[in-house]
């Protein structure tokens, strides 16, 4: 149970989203990639210029458009380069509420009749304000005003019409995820739904209706409930985070704090999204059976409709440099789990794949280091896994290591036994065999990915946003054949220092 719980946190905070469909086979091109001793991504590279088409509209939304003619299908992915660090203080947790909105309609999708919805979610906002500061009878009229306000807005409401309208034209995979830097809508549909995907997409962010906004409210925090306050990882994750970080907001949770998801308003949300989710800070991602010339006609119609307004500006703060040890200790009732965390740069970083080869050696799998000394020999652990890139990528951030701590064992055991397997990474080379065999698994991995329209079409706007270009993607690869055990050993050295390491330790009450 803990542990599906980790997984899930995990997928909550990487910006990394994989969804894949397959269509009986890796693509030709993916497949070369793939074969043994095939060490240069150029030709596939090549081959993914020839096929993709970019470009900009007046507004500033950018489009990134790759031809896969193989299946008569085509999957979409929005990307609004904003998320849980680029929220207010106090308001944390608004751009996860926002994605959950985004799927409520517009004044003609998601309602029976938008003129006579309209002053009663106006109503509600003026009931919700006036009910903060009511008191007696006064508030207990207000209250029941509200409930009765609230019912009739909802008898108004057709439910999920965007996904009855997605499902019945052939479409799948209607979601969206938010992370610490991102937000990300996607799905897929036949060919020939192009157009409707276009109305659809352009129509949910240019007049966009945020109803049943307190009803969704009592869903996110069920969703925080069962998520932290009822799991024992989910509490500690959120500690870990605050203790690892003192200024940048990595250090939030991107499913928001409990009081200030309960005080957020519809203008709250309003507000972020005016601010936001404007044209050039938008990226859309198409890639399939499609025409790119008529994508880019379809685009000017619908998406051209946006006026061109600036993103509100911001400037994070800069995490300062770790100093000292941090340590941080909760007793609840769970089984015991042993977590060390170490900052890493961000994936602009030039020794970004140096950092990634390293986790996979430590703690990518059961051929991992971590898991077979601490799981399979010494048994000082059940499970021995981790992760780089957390909570996010996008600046300088952790690589995490966490273990569910075996019986008749303790976590200063486990954490024992961890450094031990990061002690012997710095000071003896990773063989020739063991590096490449990891290289090989990160190749497989990334191009697996990159096999599925979804897969490749999320990538693509990672590396576009994240990075500047999408070709940095598949300059990945090539960094990722680069490395040497040389360069494992150095940024080990350089990483894994006592002034560089946060604990954490969840006990059992």
């Amino acid at each position: 149970m803990n542990h599906s719980i980790l997984r899930l946190w995990r997928r909550l905070f990487l910006t990394v989203l994989v969804l894949i469909i397959s269509f009986g086979g890796l693509f030709p091109d993916v497949a070369t990639a793939l074969q043994p001793g095939q060490n240069s991504i150029q030709p596939y590279l090549d081959r993914v210029i020839q096929e993709l088409t970019e470009f900009s509209l007046d507004n500033g939304m950018k489009f990134i458009v790759l031809e896969r003619h193989q299946a008569p299908v085509v999957s979409f992915v929005t990307y609004a380069d904003v998320g849980g660090i680029d929220e207010p203080e106090g308001k944390t947790g608004v751009a996860h509420f926002l994605e959950h909105l985004a799927f409520k309609g517009t004044k003609r999708i998601g309602t029976t009749d938008y003129k006579a919805e309209k002053p009663l979610l106006e109503r509600l906002e003026q009931l919700e304000m006036a009910i903060k500061t009511a008191k007696g009878e006064e508030l207990t009229q207000l209250q029941t005003e509200f409930k009765s306000v609230e019912s009739q807005a909802l008898k108004l409401v057709k439910q999920n019409e965007m996904g009855q309208i997605v499902e019945q034209s052939g479409g799948v995979g209607l979601n969206a995820t938010t992370s610490t830097e991102a937000t990300r809508y996607f799905y897929s549909f036949p060919s020939n739904k192009l157009e409707l995907w276009m109305s659809l997409e352009s129509e949910r962010f240019l007049e966009p209706v945020f109803r049943e906004f307190y009803k969704e409210r009592d869903v996110i925090l069920e969703e925080r409930r069962l998520r932290v306050e009822n799991s024992p990882v989910g509490q500690m994750l959120e500690a870990f985070i605050d203790t690892a970080f003192k200024v940048h907001p990595y250090r939030r949770p991107v499913i928001g704090y409990d009081q200030d998801i309960r005080n957020l308003t519809p203008r709250d949300v309003r507000q972020f999204f005016d601010n936001y989710y404007v044209p050039n800070n938008l990226a859309i991602a198409i890639v399939g059976d499609v025409n790119p010339t008529e994508v880019k006609k379809l685009a000017r119609t619908y998406f051209g409709r946006f006026p061109a307004k600036p993103k509100a500006q911001q400037e994070l703060p800069l995490e300062p440099k770790q100093t000292q040890p941090r340590e941080v200790t909760l007793q609840l009732s769970s089984q015991p789990w042993y977590f060390e965390g170490y900052h890493r740069p961000a994936i602009t970083h030039p020794d970004n794949a140096v950092y990634e080869l390293m986790g996979s050696i430590l703690s990518d799998g059961r051929t991992s280091r971590l898991y077979k000394s601490l799981v399979e020999t010494q048994r000082l652990a059940l499970n021995a896994q981790g992760f780089s890139g957390f909570p996010g990528d996008k600046y300088p951030n952790l690589m995490l290591f966490y273990a569910l701590t075996a019986p008749g064992h303790t976590v200063d055991q486990v954490g024992e036994g961890l450094r031990q397997q990061i002690e012997k990474l710095k000071t003896e080379p990773v063989t020739a065999t063991e590096l490449q065999r990891v290289k090989t698994q990160a190749r497989a991995a990334l191009l697996r990915t990159l096999d599925s329209n979804m897969g490749m079409a999320q990538q693509l706007l990672e590396y576009e946003v994240k990075t500047g270009s999408w070709r940095n993607l598949f300059k990945q690869l090539e960094q990722i054949a680069a490395v040497t055990p040389a360069d494992i050993q150095r940024v080990a050295v350089a990483t894994f220092v006592p002034e560089n390491r946060t604990i954490g330790k969840l006990l059992s009450k």
